[in-house]
């Protein structure tokens, strides 16, 4: 099993690993590349592994991580108080959220749907990566 233990510089990789959000948050697990090679990731803890990022370890095998398709909640609004108020009441409920330019995306919960559906907004479905806010105490990897 190769150990995956930094981030490399180089945008360059050998291979991809495609990972849910719930796997790519933690920083140790074990998994299959792409292209079937074993690897054991050994990342900085409390850091989440980003679409994107590569890395690699003292093999200088490269691989870059990629976020797998998952269900979906989507809410798209153009009035922007009540966009402030869907991210509110999701915030408030420490849902991790992926906040666009009037879309809103988590991950499916008909409870959360149900909710947001009692403010006027509809709610949609869709299988995409997804890559929520980090929070405001991990921009800029810190």
């Amino acid at each position: 099993m190769l150990k995956l233990t930094e981030y490399s510089d180089s945008e360059h990789s050998d291979d991809s690993l495609t990972l849910p959000f719930d796997i790519r948050q933690k920083s140790r697990c074990a998994a299959r590349t792409d292209n079937g090679v074993e690897v054991g990731v050994f990342a900085i803890r409390g850091q989440c592994l980003r679409p994107g990022r590569v890395l690699t370890g003292n093999e200088g095998y490269r691989v870059l991580i990629k976020a797998a398709p998952e269900a979906l909640s989507i809410v798209r609004c153009a009035d922007p108080l009540l966009f402030a108020r869907a991210c509110y009441h999701l915030g408030n409920r420490h849902v991790p959220l992926q906040i666009m330019n009037g879309e809103l995306r988590y991950l499916s919960d008909h409870v959360l749907d149900h909710m947001l559906e009692l403010l006027g907004l509809q709610v949609e479905h869709d299988r995409l990566p997804f890559e929520p806010e980090a929070g405001a105490y991990h921009a800029h990897g810190h």
